[in-house]
């Protein structure tokens, strides 16, 4: 049979989520309004504020044609996917944009996209078709290695940036398909037994002998202890940041200060906080908003996920529910980390709050990963089923 892009024989438009656009759309506005309020001393506002309403309409854009396009022609598509994100990674270590001592960004004029962002709807893809076309075989070692070898490519590219967090993340995002693809449980117990032990000793070894490891940079160890020994570290200046934002976060009480407020008592105009726009967004959320603001972004991107994950259990294979499931798990574990960080829960590293960070990267990447989900939705099996 023919793989076609557009099947709309199976479409049907009371399938269409419009729930998860709504959800999105409610994120997106929400961020662009605190997105402005956190800029409000920042000469670059303007033009920060240009490029997030231009990531915005493109992205949204990007997944309302994404959302009618035939998922399994996307996953068809696994293999040029998997090589076009390895080609870009490895170019970017040649010749991107370097800032602190990191390279991960390209830059054309005035623009500036990180390829990192991109690369985890990628894994998403590669791994839904390779899995998806494994299923039946999923615990043979040889399908395991394979995955494991393919994965890794992709983990040390990023990685080698340096970006942690962002290999975290796409390592979070690889575990969950493995799970959904209905991995035995003997290969995770078995994992875990070498991990833990191994990861113990590593560990250990970091902490104690920093100058001959290679694992972690030095200053991604120092968080590390700053955060774990925060008393040891408190003239280092490490904990500053989480320790503002964890003030910004409880100053604003029930209602929060308002958007936009002129208040002297505001952390954030006394420019205490950093980052504020992106990877500190929800410590501005907190103090401007106050609990009732953050409890209702915390909600949106819970229903949000909610659907995902609804549109995954719906699915009509195992490539769909794969590809719904693991954008749920995107969204769920990049939310939990950057308001973790901003409560002082984990120790301080670099990732956007989706759908309301600035950043034109994240903002993409996120709407074209939901539109492949939305038209998984559109082909789901038992579309009159509950939940």
């Amino acid at each position: 049979m023919k793989l076609k892009i557009f099947n709309f024989s199976e479409y049907s438009l009371r399938r269409y989520n419009f729930k998860i656009v709504f959800l999105i759309a409610a994120l997106c506005i929400m961020g662009y309004l605190v997105v402005t309020s956190a800029l409000s001393n920042d000469p670059t506002r303007d033009s920060t504020l240009e490029k997030q309403l231009m990531g915005i309409a493109i992205g949204a854009l990007f997944m309302i044609v994404l959302s009618v396009i035939d998922y399994h022609f996307v996953l068809k598509a696994a293999p040029l996917i998997y090589i076009g994100v390895v080609a870009i990674l490895a170019l970017v270590l040649l010749i991107g944009v370097t800032y602190y001592d990191a390279t991960r960004w390209f830059r054309i004029g005035t623009v500036q996209f990180q390829p990192s962002e991109f690369a985890k709807i990628g894994v998403i893809v590669v791994f839904a078709a390779y899995f998806a076309s494994n299923k039946e075989r999923i615990n043979k070692p040889l399908v395991l290695i394979i995955a494991a070898a393919l994965f890794g490519v992709i983990a040390f590219l990023i990685y080698s940036e340096p970006d942690l967090s962002t290999t975290i993340v796409v390592t979070f995002i690889f575990l969950s398909l493995l799970y959904v693809a209905k991995i035995s449980y003997k290969w995770i117990l078995g994992v875990l037994a070498v991990v833990l032990p191994v990861g113990g000793f590593i560990l250990y070894k970091l902490v104690n002998d920093v100058d001959e490891s290679g694992v972690l940079r030095h200053y991604q160890l120092n968080r590390i202890m700053a955060w774990l020994h925060p008393d040891q570290f408190r003239t280092s200046g490490l904990n500053t940041q989480q320790e503002n934002s964890i003030l910004a976060i409880s100053s604003g009480q029930l209602y929060g200060k308002g958007l936009n407020n002129t208040s002297f008592e505001s952390v954030k105009n006394g420019n205490f906080l950093y980052e504020e726009d992106c990877d500190f967004i929800f410590s501005v959320i907190g103090e401007e908003l106050g609990f009732v603001g953050s409890l209702a972004v915390l909600s949106l991107m819970t229903f949000l996920v909610l659907e995902c994950f609804k549109i995954g259990f719906r699915a009509k294979d195992m490539g769909g529910r794969l590809i719904a499931v693991g954008m749920g798990s995107l969204l769920a574990f990049q939310t939990f980390v950057n308001i973790a960080v901003a409560t002082g829960l984990l120790p301080n590293t670099g990732l956007p709050l989706p759908f309301m960070s600035a950043g034109v990267s994240s903002m993409l990447s996120l709407f074209i990963g939901m539109g492949v989900v939305l038209n998984v939705g559109m082909q789901r099996r038992n579309p009159d089923s509950d939940w």
